[in-house]
């Protein structure tokens, strides 16, 4: 197991993600749950993924007014998942009620990370400028909105493989880079754009990696996943 790579359980329901994980002998590894099943299961699923010593990354981003997402954020305290997520787009104050909520609404020592969403993986430069008319490059985006996460008390961002080590460099090393559009060696794109392999996330400043149809429509999950954690912690030097 790799407490660094977490597999995204973008399945609809808990009883799939369930079976998915023990029939492919994926026990105790780090997990993504997403809106998809958080939306249809609600907080019992992470309770049953914590239960199972299952760590957790609740990947909601939470985009609105800051007292809602505040008052979003206290109750989502209460699960003590690993890290969880709001959009950078919602700006300072948003992602600094973010933070109050979570500590607020923490009844013990667990300290849940506050993540915040610089540019989704599916954007290209082209997409940013023309469609949000986010002018600019994606990088000097990117970065921005990773200062920003950081001065509002945020612990690291979500962002591509291709910015982490700008980021690292802007933020320091302690900020978490959060990578998304893993694919491995053998695997496609999908409809990710700004894609990256675990060997080269590790070496680009990546902390954590998430990981999901190379793993989860493999063949065989379990050596798909045991695939990425050698890739990652040999670099991507595969003897």
């Amino acid at each position: 197991m790799s407490k660094s790579i977490y597999i995204a359980l973008d399945f609809p329901t808990w009883e799939e993600s369930r079976q998915f994980l023990s029939e492919n002998g994926l026990h105790e590894i780090p997990v993504k749950v997403g809106m998809e099943l958080f939306y249809r299961e609600g907080p019992r699923v992470i309770e049953n993924l914590k239960e199972n010593n299952h760590p957790v990354f609740l990947d909601l981003k939470l985009h609105d007014i800051p007292t809602t997402v505040m008052k979003a954020m206290s109750n989502l305290a209460n699960l003590e998942v690993d890290m969880v997520n709001v959009h950078a787009l919602g700006g300072s104050e948003m992602i600094k009620r973010a933070k109050e909520g979570l500590e607020s609404g923490s009844n013990s020592s667990h300290q849940t990370k506050l993540i915040a969403v610089t540019i989704l993986t599916s954007m290209d430069n082209e997409t940013m400028n023309q469609e949000i008319l986010l002018p600019g490059e994606l990088e000097k985006n990117t970065v921005h909105f990773a200062n920003l996460a950081k001065q509002s008390g945020a612990d690291g961002v979500v962002c591509s493989v291709h910015e982490a080590q700008k980021i690292k460099d802007a933020c320091g090393i302690a900020f978490s880079t959060v990578t998304p559009g893993i694919r491995l060696q053998q695997s496609g794109n999908d409809d990710q754009k700004r894609v990256a392999t675990p060997g080269f996330a590790r070496k680009n400043g990546a902390d954590f990696l998430v990981i999901g149809r190379s793993i989860t429509k493999a063949e065989n999950p379990y050596e798909a996943y045991q695939q990425a954690v050698k890739e990652w912690e040999t670099d991507g030097i595969i003897k």
